[in-house]
């Protein structure tokens, strides 16, 4: 299934493979029969079980190879997005010979088939987990082939200098001199080191709008930590109350800060002398705190 599981308007079953088209003519029964299946083209009918039951009305398409994601034959077929019919198409898809792809498989084989390089297809999975929409931005910029022209750009750099390296070792004895170290050492730095150094911090930076930052709110019982968080999510998450020890256990929001994911802690109030199941919540404050990117410690201005 192309859709997540759960109810919805549209449900789409999606089939890649030779035997794509032969298992969609199995199931499906236009409203207006055909000769054939024009490809990309919607057509409107009906899917059946092998007693003829009719399962539901559905659009089916048929885009045939190489013009795919996967550069195979692939068929979708569009029901209503009831689970019960999902299901229900499926066992007839699996009937009929096909198998549950594993997971990603789609982008697999769209990178064995060369449709796209290992840098696209795992931007379709950065994609899939953005949280924000700056990491929306990345991994579609990525999926449109940046970050290869960048490492092309260095792999054509690194080629130009082995051509001089490699005419200077076949070509030892010449009187003239090949190598001009001064201006190789400087197309080295321009072509490869420096755009390398700015790959790294654009990795780094990447990093961060892909996984965010965990940003834990610390402090002694009753300095408002749950209130601070509340007041950053705009929402009641968190129980206030004047008696200390309110929170007891972690509570964890994620929210986007200037298009960077991050998930906010809120902790027990730490202190020395607490029962036994505070005590439990002060020791998960303090393991939060040590595995945090940043602390936000808060005290009592009016208590010193």
């Amino acid at each position: 299934m192309a859709t997540p599981p759960g109810t919805g308007g549209i449900g789409i079953i999606r089939i890649s493979g030779p035997r794509a088209l032969t298992i969609l003519q199995a199931l499906f029964k236009p409203s207006r029969p055909h000769p054939f299946f024009k490809s990309h083209t919607l057509y409107y009918g009906t899917v059946s079980d092998r007693n003829g039951t009719v399962l539901d009305e559905v659009l089916a398409v048929y885009m045939q190879a190489p013009h795919t994601y996967t550069r195979e034959d692939v068929v979708e077929v569009h029901s209503h997005g009831s689970y019960l019919v999902l299901q229900a198409i499926l066992a007839q898809v699996l009937h009929h010979g096909a198998r549950i792809a594993e997971p990603g498989e789609f982008t697999k084989r769209a990178f064995l088939a060369g449709r796209i390089d290992l840098t696209q297809a795992e931007a379709v999975i950065d994609l899939l987990r953005a949280q924000t929409d700056t990491g929306r931005q990345l991994a579609v910029g990525q999926m449109q082939g940046h970050l290869l022209q960048r490492i092309e750009g260095i792999r054509q750099g690194l080629i130009a200098i082995m051509v001089v390296l490699e005419v200077a070792i076949d070509f030892p004895d010449d009187d003239v001199e090949i190598i001009d170290k001064g201006r190789l050492l400087t197309q080295l730095q321009d072509q490869v080191e420096d755009r390398l150094v700015e790959l790294i911090k654009m990795a780094r930076q990447g990093k961060i709008i892909r996984e965010g930052v965990n940003i834990v709110i610390a402090g002694l019982p009753n300095v408002g930590k749950s209130s601070l968080l509340n007041a950053l999510l705009q929402e009641d998450r968190a129980l206030v109350a004047p008696v200390p020890g309110t929170t007891r256990d972690t509570v964890e929001e994620i929210i986007s800060i200037g298009g960077i994911p991050a998930r906010l802690v809120d902790t027990a109030g730490i202190r020395d002398a607490a029962g036994s199941v505070e005590e439990l919540g002060i020791q998960r404050a303090r393991q939060k705190v040590r595995e945090a990117d940043l602390v936000l410690f808060l005290v009592d201005a009016a208590r010193p």
